[in-house]
């Protein structure tokens, strides 16, 4: 695309081989997590040790790896990130409120079983209901098969028993595993030879309006002029300041109703929400893919579609992405996504500044990456 951005469609472990050792700063990337997502085949496993020997090889000493994970298989893909020689430093949860349990009602299944008919007592309110309109006055509509999208009452004395049972709960998290490739001397020493090794703490301190009183602090570090100064029990108790931001923690919330009930709406932590529509699809209108049978051709040959939006299941949000990017990567450093998806990582990086490299098999989501980024680097 150009010379601050590589864009390669190509199996990751394959093209990861054709880069130079200790030749990027940073790798922030969501790779599959091994869910059988939508019953994808590229998300059967989570990557393997193999995968991330390559990354390790091609990260320079001291550099970070940011990896997204599902909270069932987020053991394995940092199992296998240790076990390619990276150490676990730490690991970031980004909270939401957005997600929605899949999970069996076990009273309704125990009822199918027996072959018994439910009574619908109304439509859930927590699906929508279809609609329809006659007389210009809207009915909601609910019928026998729909009757797993309302609320029913047990018809069997088996299911009265196990009503309100479930088998999953509510997935409010994502968890993003912290690892870095081992140092080389200490980190001064690693910091200044390679430019990695360090996390960027003032870059990423969550902004607030906060004074701190002083005369509260005992034995604390401030700084005054550039310098480190430490105050020991200053005894001016009326003398306040203003701290540039709160410590970056390992907690993201999306600042949905839900997080800010638990945490309050002055929350002290970084905060995104998921993807909005816009973020997704900005750059995308007017891009082309291959399609056949009834996309394509009407012969069944393989003629090509116009895209007007980002199909990918799977965007995060750009914002969340530029957090982890700035946090992690030197200035003007080379960010690597391996599993590039839409592309999300690699705006972030030009947002930010950095040089990037991604990597997605998929044809038609590279095609949309570029779309992305290329619209992220004419709003630069």
């Amino acid at each position: 695309m150009s010379e601050r951005v590589e864009i390669v469609n190509g199996d990751s472990l394959l093209v990861l081989q054709l880069l130079d050792d200790n030749s990027v700063d940073a790798i922030v990337t969501d790779p599959p997590y091994g869910l059988a997502f939508m019953g994808k085949k590229w998300d059967y496993d989570v990557p393997s040790e193999e995968l991330w020997r390559q990354c390790f090889r091609v990260l320079k000493a001291g550099g970070h790896l940011l990896c997204f994970a599902g909270t069932r298989t987020q053991h394995r893909m940092a199992v296998r990130i240790e076990d390619a020689g990276f150490e676990i430093r730490d690991m970031i949860a980004w909270v939401y409120g957005s997600g929605f349990p899949k999970s069996l009602d076990v009273s309704k299944a125990i009822d199918k079983a027996a072959g018994a008919e439910r009574e619908v007592l109304a439509p859930s309110p927590n699906r929508r209901a279809s609609h329809a309109k006659a007389n210009g006055v809207v009915n909601m509509q609910v019928s026998p098969d729909s009757a797993n999208y309302c609320i029913t009452t047990p018809a069997t004395p088996e299911a009265k028993q196990w009503e309100g049972w479930g088998t999953a709960l509510k997935p409010a998290f994502e968890p993003i595993t912290v690892a870095r490739k081992p140092l080389i001397g200490t980190v001064a020493e690693n910091v200044l030879q390679h430019g990695t090794g360090a996390i960027n703490v003032d870059g990423c301190r969550v902004a607030h309006g906060d004074d701190v009183d002083l005369g509260l602090m005992q034995n604390c570090q401030t700084k005054q002029n550039g310098h480190t100064v430490t105050l020991n029990n200053p005894g001016f108790s009326t003398t306040t300041y203003k701290p540039a931001g709160r410590w970056p923690a390992n907690f993201i919330h999306d600042g949905s109703e839900e997080a800010n009930e638990l945490l309050g709406t002055s929350a002290r932590f970084f905060y995104c929400a998921k993807a909005s529509k816009r973020d997704r699809d900005e750059g995308v209108a007017g891009v082309e893919k291959l399609a056949g049978g009834m996309s394509g051709r009407r012969d069944g040959s393989m003629g090509s579609i116009t895209m007007r939006k980002n199909h990918h299941p799977t965007v995060k949000p750009t914002d969340l992405m530029r957090y982890l990017c700035r946090l992690v990567t030197p200035p003007n450093g080379i960010v690597l996504d391996p599993f590039m998806g839409s592309g999300s990582t690699g705006k972030a990086a030009v947002l930010e500044g950095f040089r990037f490299i991604g990597i997605e098999r998929e044809e038609e989501y590279c095609e949309i990456a570029k779309a992305r980024i290329k619209h992220a680097q004419r709003e630069l």
